[in-house]
């Protein structure tokens, strides 16, 4: 009885959620520090080994600088920089297979030191010791595939440099949120990019982010009629056919 009561509470709370906001427009999230998120995790790459920084006399310039003057782009912890993402995919595939089988099994015991008499004896009929079992098979398989995909995302978003690892690249999260009427659309970018990347106005191309995460959607009343409801979902998931 207990685990019937969870497991409808457990359903009960997304569309507790859902009546919540009836007759107001989806909540926008709150500006928030992206290390604070219980989900964010410091990024770990490999290293080169350290170097002391070294100094010339009479030498405006120190070893390991990238620029000679000082620019306004983000190098450090909490700066912004703006992610231009551009995205215009397309790929179609199709696959045919084909497979056909047949085979034929025969299996006697004509001989076997004179055991084969007492097969009379353990089978009700006549039986021919030379031809005990024989079998048949036939095998045919068609199989036909075709994927087809069009994708194509132009956006602009500013991301917060969150950590600076010790090679010198930054790597920068960020999310945008857009509501129109009752639709609300999310758009989160995050990855590690190098300062070299960075182009003069502080804008950065999204094929420069290694471990990309591009993530566009949205939730609201156009979005839900666009899903399964949640008992749909359940089912697909746990009925075996």
């Amino acid at each position: 009885m207990k685990a019937r009561l969870a497991l409808l509470a457990l359903l009960a709370l997304p569309a507790c959620e859902r009546l919540s906001e009836v007759g107001r427009p989806p909540a926008l999230a709150a500006i928030e520090n992206p290390t604070a998120d219980p989900r964010w995790r410091p990024v770990s790459m490999p290293m080169p080994a350290p170097q002391e920084p070294t100094s010339g006399a009479n030498s405006l310039w120190r070893q390991g600088s990238r620029t000679f003057l000082r620019d306004q782009r983000a190098a450090a912890v909490g700066d912004l920089v703006t992610v231009l993402v551009s995205i215009a995919d397309e790929a179609q595939l199709q696959n045919r297979t084909e497979r056909e089988r047949d085979g034929t099994d025969t299996l006697g015991l004509p001989r076997l030191l004179g055991l084969e008499t007492s097969l009379t004896r353990l089978l009700p009929n006549a039986i021919d010791p030379s031809a005990l079992v024989q079998t048949n098979g036939a095998q045919t398989s068609t199989g036909t595939g075709t994927v087809r995909r069009t994708e194509t995302v132009t956006l602009r978003v500013a991301a917060t440099v969150a950590q600076v690892l010790p090679n010198g690249n930054l790597v920068v999260a960020g999310r945008q949120q857009v509501r129109v009427n009752a639709e609300l659309r999310d758009l989160q970018v995050s990855g590690i990019i190098r300062p070299q990347d960075i182009a003069s106005d502080n804008t950065v191309k999204h094929d420069r982010l290694a471990e990309a995460r591009i993530a566009y959607g949205g939730r609201g009343t156009l979005s839900d009629l666009q899903q399964p409801r949640i008992g749909q979902q359940i089912l697909d998931i746990i009925l075996p056919f």
